[in-house]
């Protein structure tokens, strides 16, 4: 799935203007959207640009102004696109700290029409090493048909594909678009939302609507749009050995006792069995995905090194999308540069495991829990601490609202739209359906595998990013013309 750069930033494959009119394309205006995004498109990437350069991180080590900074522009635009209900709200963390701010925006449907909620965040992951960026992280860069930047991709890309769809089915339609139209921009994302729950609970009637588009995903690949359909739960936390009360001297007492580090090395190697499947018991795993990624197309993608063979068995879009995956995302040890000789008392490590859709994450938690008890060598303590959960996710793609989804992906981008599944986790999405249980929800994006998000180098594929606002234009119109009868 590597990408093929657009010649040129804005062309599509088909345009709907240029298809021989019909009467679901007269209905929607097809050609009329179309125009009206190309004419705005520019206006649309410059105000990207624009906020790109909000450095607006959530987490505590970063300035809060900032993030507060970008919630008013967010809120300004949100004004600008014709908005009149339009407020900045947070909830408090258990802590009783505040949580990051939140732009929600309302217009109410008229009499029998549906109210959509359309959902981004504002907030962006922090840069990281500025060394590995190939430009300023917080100044948006074109090249070769792409746009650089923190958050160019993930998510402010999403806000606005958001904004831009609503202007050009206002323009095009006037007071005949009387769907309801409701903006949820969310200022904690990357940090986890560890308010989510509590904004929803709070504000349950001011969010309530007919259909959520979540617009936070990918895509298949530059040219190929996708609704996503399944992500996978999330379950983390750590676990730490010790074998000495305290560090003693390597040469005196080495032999006897295995250093902490090399028990934790021989724990987490019982993780995994010798093709690389997850070795925990009592997982759900499937291998019944309907479309797969070739090996190539995901060495190139996870740039994988030549000579390493891939893990696990099965399908690779099973072994990404419907079957568990669990890494060891850091370990608490002396590092290299200090270390001393001695027997190392205790060793941490923290694990990150993604379940598959239809696993309870309370069971995977208490089953790795168990494993690592049974398994840890030599008698060692081990301390098992839980950490966050959150439950996967699966849509019916034959309802009405993913019909009309699946419809306006096609035809905004000239090419039948795959229905896939993420390896990722969104935990809030949970919250949603929990809240909400009624509600159709659409799981869409503008990023491509090689966006980058959370990385070095983040990008968006300007291309793609025109034919997905026009996508969501397109939905509209079809669900203001039509309803959820669509």
């Amino acid at each position: 799935m590597t990408p093929e750069h657009a010649d040129t930033p804005h062309t599509q494959q088909q345009n709907p203007g240029d298809t021989p009119a019909g009467s679901l394309h007269d209905t929607v205006r097809a050609g009329e959207l179309a125009r009206a995004v190309d004419s705005a498109f520019d206006s649309t990437l410059a105000t990207l640009k624009d906020l790109v350069a909000i450095p607006g991180i959530a987490w505590s080590s970063f300035d809060p102004a900032h993030l507060d900074r970008s919630a008013e522009a967010v809120a300004a635009l949100a004004r600008k696109s014709g908005m009149e209900d339009v407020r900045i709200l947070r909830c408090n963390k258990a802590d009783g700290t505040p949580g990051g701010p939140a732009v929600v925006a309302r217009r109410p449907a008229r009499e029998g029409q549906p109210t959509i909620l359309l959902y981004a965040h504002h907030d962006v992951q922090p840069p990281g090493d500025a060394s590995l960026w190939h430009s300023a992280p917080f100044v948006a860069e074109e090249r070769e048909g792409r746009l650089y930047g923190r958050g160019a991709a993930d998510d402010k890309a999403g806000i606005m594909a958001h904004l831009a769809a609503f202007g050009a089915v206002s323009e095009v339609f006037g007071d005949a678009f009387g769907t309801g139209v409701t903006f949820f921009f969310e200022g904690e994302e990357e940090a986890g939302s560890p308010t989510f729950r509590a904004f929803l609970e709070e504000h349950r009637e001011l969010l309530r609507s007919d259909v959520i588009v979540v617009a936070d995903s990918s895509n298949w690949k530059v040219g190929v749009p996708a609704l996503t359909t399944s992500l996978r739960g999330l379950v983390d936390g750590t676990f730490e050995v010790r074998v000495l009360e305290h560090a003693v001297h390597s040469g005196m007492f080495g032999g006897p006792v295995l250093d902490a580090p090399t028990v934790l090395a021989r724990l987490i190697a019982t993780l995994h069995d010798d093709d690389g499947n997850v070795a925990v018991a009592g997982l759900v795993a499937r291998d019944d995905v309907a479309v797969d990624l070739t090996e190539a197309e995901y060495r190139a993608d996870a740039s994988v090194l030549d000579g390493v063979k891939l893990a696990g068995s099965g399908s690779i879009a099973s072994r990404l999308w419907t079957k568990p995956a669990l890494s060891i995302i850091g370990i608490d040890v002396p590092a290299v540069a200090v270390a001393s000789n001695t027997l190392i008392p205790a060793a941490k490590a923290k694990f990150s495991m993604r379940l598959a859709p239809g696993q309870d994450p309370d069971a995977a938690m208490e089953a790795l829990r168990l494993h690592v008890e049974s398994n840890v060598p030599f008698g060692a303590a081990v301390t098992f601490t839980p950490g966050e959960r959150g439950d996967a996710f699966s849509t019916d793609t034959s309802s009405a609202a993913a019909k009309v989804a699946l419809w306006a992906l096609e035809e905004a981008w000239g090419v039948k739209p795959v229905e896939m599944g993420i390896g990722g986790s969104i935990p809030f999405i949970a919250d949603l359906t929990e809240v909400y249980p009624d509600v159709s929800i659409l799981v869409t994006g503008v990023e491509d595998p090689d966006s980058r998000a959370h990385s070095a180098n983040e990008s968006l594929h300007i291309g793609d990013f025109r034919n997905a606002v026009l996508a969501e234009a397109l939905m509209l119109a079809r669900l203001n013309a039509d309803g959820l009868e669509a």
